[in-house]
């Protein structure tokens, strides 16, 4: 043999024993089809059967080398919610103790969750159970799962990395599903990052074809084919690493019991490659230590798909969202009463952590309701679990409403109401207060001891009093005296002439079906943003330019003016627009009063071409265009026909634009938007109204009998576009200002006006002012979210002086002690960051 020939082996033989033994990670769960493979007796059988086998397979594998141990993992904390509710004390310490050893897994999230109809708070809340098992039992909780729907959000991963989700995996089902192209990724593992740079690493493995499991949602059906796979995949162009891991087996079964793994992770190791039988973190811990530095990162949203079957139950998953937004005001005020009184409301304790629960299981992943659980079981089930939650959020917004009240000075005795704000800088709305005195009246601002201009009106058949309550201050209230007396004569807030309407910012012409046709804004030159795009306007669910139907003003005064259109096109509804005398907003409430089961839309044709449409997904604030153009969204796996529409959307051009506030809908399409294609050039939003909109099988059909959706929108105008603006104009239309009584029977607080807290920046607004999950001696939970495309510090001042504070995750577990300087919070925030911190404040009153 040749010298050169000998070297060549040599090297060749060198190389092949420099190549680092394989690790191959196969993690057993049973993937909960809840509500699909069993109903809710079944899977509480389920869960127990399995946790109590899986406990004890832990100890009878104990004396074995730890890559072999048998492991099991939970993909949701509802399994430990159900164990600990039908177990003794003593077993559910047991199962702790498995989770702290690493022998039992559990992610933050409640079930398996399709997240693009989410509330980014809603996404938190689901997410508490996990915080509190962790605080109270000291646990090391790192995952969070959304697998088997094929696609993602791009907020998600913030959301999570702010819980402390440091690890996900994501399998597929490649099934019931319009993305063609799922047998390639272009990263398979890779950082999950979120517009704030907080990144979850991630494992997304394609499925690259026939009979191989990886990429699905049960990897490890077969634990020694998916090792077989592994060791293939392993080292490969596609996945240069030597540390692979397959997850999953319990596919469509409701429950599964076997020692399977702890067999073939003995037999199937050899020489170069070491299985281990897995609780997913250890694998992820493994490959980050080898490779997180060089991993790649990916900031992409991947639209919706399972997710949108939310919206075949239209008005119940509106009641969420309604339930959701209504938190901000009921916690805020519950916060302010707990500052007087540290028992409030710890009797709706069990109650509360219920409604969070009811949060994590209402969006769980079998919308698709296909399956052995009947469409009208889960329809029933859906509806249950709505109830939960917001039979919790009105007791708490009742209760804290009438002692906020209580708590007001009112020595004399007067007719006086609060108009409290939610949000957290000053505003000037509309108040409207219950009553049902004489129509002669004046209404009078007791911190200025001036009149307000008010007018009587009807709601739902009963008759309030609306004012206009100017400079109401942040997180606080102005409080309002009624007096019987004839009222100034002032302007009214808009005039009529025939069916255009006009005040001091807009002049509107609205049709007889509730279509505007034409929307002139006064104060940047008489500019007109409607336009007729395919025969449809703005707010218009497919009557166009028909006139037909019948057109009312029914409140007329010098606060506001509200029309009101009754039309039958294509569907009955109702339609009221409101104009105000000095908030420029158009205020829109669309009742549709007849059951459906078409996929309907209300369309927004806006006289603004080549702009940018900006939205809010599940906390973050997306530019609706793929990222080869310079926008948020995947070229590949994804799917781009219905895009999700939380608080809002702005269409814009860099230097003006309109915005669309959505209060109840979860969805919007643009222009013509298909499947495979993101239609950016046609100036047109189409709101989703509800239906199936992957056909009759997958969803709720026919709405599950509904006849009566309220769908309730705004439209404003603006220069350049700020984030911060258009979320401060959702959140004045969604978050009114709350009325209460006055009746000072605990004057805690000062008679005119008060403000809790105010922030220095104006693009960091307070996203949650909340007590504590553990209680109101802990202080309060504030959560921030800055809008700004930097990282900033920023202040916040407090009526009562600052002892302490934590900066904690969003589901409240410290991590570090905060800044205070004189008495207030100083801290740091980064760019498009939510943030959470927990204060202790001097327990003096507000006066």
């Amino acid at each position: 043999m040749k010298v050169s020939a000998i070297i060549f082996c040599l090297c060749i033989t060198t190389l092949l024993h420099a190549q680092p033994q394989k690790e191959l990670y196969i993690a057993n769960d049973d993937h909960t089809d809840y509500m699909w493979s069993g109903d809710e007796n079944q899977y509480r059988d389920a869960f127990i059967k399995m946790l109590d086998y899986y406990l004890e397979q832990s100890d009878q594998t104990a004396a074995l080398p730890s890559p072999f141990q048998s492991r099991f993992n939970c993909d949701g904390s509802y399994w430990l919610w159900v164990y600990e509710k039908h177990k003794s004390s003593q077993e559910f310490q047991r199962l702790i103790d498995k989770i702290r050893s690493g022998n039992i897994s559990m992610p933050y999230n409640t079930l398996v969750s399709c997240y693009g109809a989410v509330p980014a708070e809603g996404i938190l809340r689901g997410m508490y159970y996990a915080g509190h098992l962790e605080r109270k039992y000291n646990l090391d909780l790192n995952l969070g799962v959304a697998m088997e729907n094929q696609t993602l959000p791009l907020g998600l991963g913030s959301l999570w990395a702010g819980a402390g989700v440091k690890y996900s995996w994501k399998g597929v089902c490649n099934c019931a599903t319009e993305i063609k192209d799922l047998k390639s990724r272009n990263k398979q593992i890779y950082w999950y990052k979120g517009l704030d740079n907080s990144a979850v690493l991630m494992k997304w493995y394609a499925i690259p074809g026939e009979n191989k499991q990886l990429g699905g949602y049960a990897e490890a059906r077969d634990p020694s084919l998916a090792v077989d796979q592994l060791n293939v995949l392993c080292g490969s162009s596609q996945y240069p690493y030597h540390i692979g891991g397959a997850f999953g087996y319990g596919w469509d079964d409701l429950q599964t019991t076997t020692t399977i793994f702890t067999t073939t992770a003995q037999e199937k190791t050899t020489d170069d490659r070491h299985v281990f039988v897995s609780n997913q973190s250890d694998f992820f811990k493994a490959f980050e230590t080898a490779y997180g530095k060089d991993l790649p990162h990916e900031s992409l949203s991947f639209g919706n798909e399972w997710d949108l079957y939310s919206s075949s139950m239209a008005e119940l998953s509106a009641r969420v969202k309604r339930s959701v937004e209504k938190l901000r005001s009921a916690e805020a005020m519950a916060s302010i009463v707990g500052l007087q009184d540290k028992n409030f409301g710890n009797d709706l304790e069990e109650m509360r952590r219920t409604a969070w629960m009811a949060l994590g299981l209402y969006y769980e992943h079998n919308w698709t309701a296909d399956g052995p659980v009947k469409k009208d079981e889960r329809a029933a089930w859906q509806r249950k679990v709505e109830a939960q939650l917001s039979n919790y959020v009105d007791s708490l917004f009742n209760r804290s409403q009438r002692v906020l009240g209580s708590f007001i000075n009112n020595k004399k005795n007067r007719n006086r109401f609060y108009a409290f704000n939610p949000l957290s800088w000053e505003r000037t709305d509309v108040c409207d207060f219950p009553y049902s005195g004489t129509k002669t009246i004046k209404v009078t601002d007791i911190h200025t001891n001036k009149e307000v201009p008010s007018q009587i009106i009807a709601k739902a058949g009963k008759q309030y009093v609306r004012i206009l309550a100017s400079n109401v201050p942040s997180l606080g209230y102005r409080v309002y005296q009624i007096a019987e007396g004839k009222p100034s004569s002032l302007p009214v807030a808009a005039v009529q002439n025939n069916n255009v309407f006009e005040n001091n910012f807009f002049k509107i012409t609205v049709t007889r079906q509730g279509v505007i046709t034409s929307l002139v804004d006064k104060r940047y030159g008489n500019r007109e943003w409607v336009a007729n795009v395919g025969g449809k306007l703005m707010n218009d669910l497919g009557s166009g330019l028909d006139n037909t139907g019948k057109l009312v003003v029914t409140e007329q005064g010098p606060v506001s003016l509200t029309i009101e259109c009754t039309g039958g096109i294509p569907l009955k509804h109702t339609t009221r627009i409101t104009l105000f005398k000095d908030i420029p907003r158009i205020d829109i409430n669309n009742q549709i009063t007849q059951n459906f089961s078409n996929v309907e839309r209300w369309s927004f044709s806006y006289n603004l071409p080549d702009a940018d449409v900006w939205h809010e997904e599940t906390g973050a604030v997306l530019k609706a265009r793929l990222h080869i153009d310079s926008g948020h969204y995947a070229t590949q796996n994804g799917r781009y026909d219905w895009l999700t529409l939380n608080h809002f959307a702005d269409v814009n051009n860099g230097k003006q634009g309109i915005m669309l506030s959505n209060a109840d809908c979860a969805f919007m399409k643009l222009g013509n938007s298909a499947l495979t294609n993101l239609d950016t050039q046609t100036p047109q939003i189409s709101v989703l109204v509800g239906g199936q909109v992957d056909g009759e099988t997958l969803g709720i059909q026919k709405q599950d009998g509904d006849s009566l959706f309220t769908q309730r929108f705004a439209l404003g105008t603006h220069n350049e576009f700020s984030p911060a603006a258009t979320m401060r104009f959702s959140l004045e239309h969604q978050n009114p200002l709350v009325s209460g009584q006055v009746t000072g029977s605990q004057p805690f607080y000062p008679e005119s006006d008060y403000s809790f807290l105010s922030v220095d920046d104006p693009d960091i607004l307070v996203w949650s002012l909340k007590p504590p999950e553990d209680g109101l001696e802990k202080g309060l939970i504030v959560r921030l979210w800055n809008f700004k495309q930097k990282d900033t510090s920023f202040g916040i001042h407090f009526k009562n002086h600052v002892d302490s504070a934590f900066q904690t995750t969003h589901v409240e577990t410290d991590i570090k002690s905060t800044v205070i300087q004189n008495g207030a919070l100083q801290e740091s925030i980064g760019k498009n960051q939510l943030k959470t911190f927990r204060v202790m404040l001097k327990n003096d009153s507000g006066k």
